[in-house]
């Protein structure tokens, strides 16, 4: 898979952000949710896991370029 940066919080790639692939997906980078309460109201399958980041990160990025 290769990806390609789109948008983040900050300029070292080291804190959330977010990446273009190849195949067509975003791939977040984020902080590991670890609440019990929030993981179970989730009901999240095998293989899926939740990230958390912040919300202006979402505000304005263009997956497709």
């Amino acid at each position: 898979m290769e990806l390609r940066r789109i948008g983040g919080t900050c300029e070292d790639d080291n804190c959330p952000t977010l990446y273009a692939t190849d195949r067509g997906t975003v791939v977040v980078q984020g902080y590991a949710v670890s609440d019990a309460h929030a993981l179970a109201e989730l009901g999240l399958p095998a293989g899926e896991a939740a990230v958390e980041v912040p919300a202006e990160l979402l505000t304005s990025f263009d997956a497709g370029s």
